[in-house]
């Protein structure tokens, strides 16, 4: 690699399993369940050359980034902005309950959830936007270096379509699972950058 050329290294980190089951949990700051606990400690038992730490404040993504930094002495550091995705009245609702009492804004929103917003919820483009500014700022800030990001799958969905080129309408087709690590790769060359993904869903040890 020339002088003039950094490869960045970014690890997308889906917290594990939280307390109270599957719901539709944005902002809503529910602890892990003790199989969350389980799940992050297996994913992550490898370090993986890691040299900085950047979590979601949500207690679910940030109270295991606080436990690893300390196991591993690295820094860390806490990003509103990689917050899950607000879901205004359906925050703590599972898609069960709101299949029998909402089944067409349900089906609404899987079908399209860039142009449908659940009631009193977060805009997708809102959401959009902020997490585009928080990778590109991610970047400038560890250009060069390998990073753990611990974080939410609304969050993951959005930075791997970019990444791929898919379209947004279509983020529903990546499954991230609980605890699952992907790894993207940022090569900038003079002025070029050049991301790609070099492995996506790993839920054991690396």
């Amino acid at each position: 690699m020339n002088e003039n050329s950094t490869c960045t290294v970014i690890d997308l980190l889906r917290h594990g399993e939280v307390e109270g089951g599957s719901k539709y949990r944005g902002h809503q700051d529910d602890p892990l369940s003790e199989a969350g606990w389980q799940q992050l400690r297996q994913v992550t038992k490898n370090n993986q050359g890691w040299q900085q730490i950047v979590t979601s404040p949500l207690q679910r993504c940030a109270s295991f980034a606080n436990e690893l930094a300390i196991s591993i002495n690295l820094p860390l550091v806490q990003d509103d902005a990689f917050k899950e995705i607000y879901f205004g009245s359906w925050e703590g609702k599972s898609a069960d309950e709101l299949m029998n009492t909402e089944p067409d804004k349900i089906k609404q929103y899987w079908a399209n959830p860039i142009h449908y917003t659940p009631p009193q919820a977060e805009s997708f483009s809102d959401f959009e936007k902020k997490i585009m500014t928080a990778w590109k700022n991610l970047f400038s800030l560890y250009e060069g270096k390998h990073v753990l990001l611990l974080t939410h799958a609304g969050v993951i969905r959005i930075i791997l379509c970019h990444t791929l080129g898919m379209p947004l309408n279509q983020l529903f087709r990546l499954d991230i699972a609980l605890a699952s690590m992907s790894r993207i790769e940022i090569n900038k060359i003079e002025n070029e950058i050049w991301s790609r993904l070099i492995f996506h869903g790993n839920t054991c040890s690396l």
